[in-house]
């Protein structure tokens, strides 16, 4: 359950980094320009690793032991914190890259837990 969270929990602040452009006029005639800034997508995107982290700790303790989902997770968000230091033009790539990053690591981590979960389940 907690990967489909960190999945829509990516999904999210993909969709708010590409939307974003096309609503910064809105938000800050709404008063609301607090969540276009550099702060906000920080504090999302380290509250999005907290979950993701838990999230794989969970499939990585309990069910296949492997640490490359934690990679997947991090490199994500490493480039997403990142995104901000490239050219504009470059910046939109940057957020789908981190994003599939990101949902990368909890559908891998999803589907290595599934499978230990159905050895297990066939071998007792």
């Amino acid at each position: 359950m907690l990967d489909r969270l960190g999945i829509t929990a990516t999904s999210i602040c993909a969709l708010h980094c590409i939307l974003l452009p096309v609503l910064l006029p809105t938000l800050t005639f709404l008063g609301l320009d607090y969540f276009a800034s550099h702060e906000s997508e920080h504090i999302f995107l380290i509250a999005t690793l907290i979950l993701g982290t838990v999230a794989l700790f969970s499939g990585y303790k309990d069910y296949h032991g492997k640490v490359y989902p934690f990679a997947l997770l991090y490199a994500g968000g490493f480039i997403y914190w990142h995104k901000h230091s490239v050219s504009e033009a470059i910046e939109p790539v940057m957020i789908i890259i981190g994003a599939i990053f990101l949902v990368a690591a909890h559908v891998i981590n999803l589907k290595l837990s599934n499978r230990s979960r159905q050895c297990t389940t066939s071998e007792a």
